[in-house]
């Protein structure tokens, strides 16, 4: 299998756990490509704002469905602070 390239955030780099869930589907990985980096620097912000293991891997298979379902940006989030 080639190595696949893939975009990061305007701000955030995109983390190994969440770069391993979004190449390990084709159809997310799609969307991930084709969305504009601040989107992407907001799903990177959004997963990895959470404090707990736990819920960074939930925030993950959540971003993942989202993403699946067409949904471009985290819904109903102030956004990344760090912008």
């Amino acid at each position: 299998m080639t190595k696949q390239e893939i975009s990061s955030g305007t701000i955030h780099k995109l983390p190994t756990d969440f770069k391993k869930a979004i190449t390990s589907d084709p159809k997310v990985f799609l969307i991930w490509q084709d969305i504009t980096p601040l989107a992407r620097n907001e799903w990177i912000c959004w997963v990895t704002s959470g404090k707990k293991a736990e819920t960074r891997n939930i925030r993950i298979d959540k971003a993942l469905s989202k993403m699946r379902g067409g949904m471009r940006r985290p819904c109903c989030w102030a956004g990344c602070p760090h912008r």
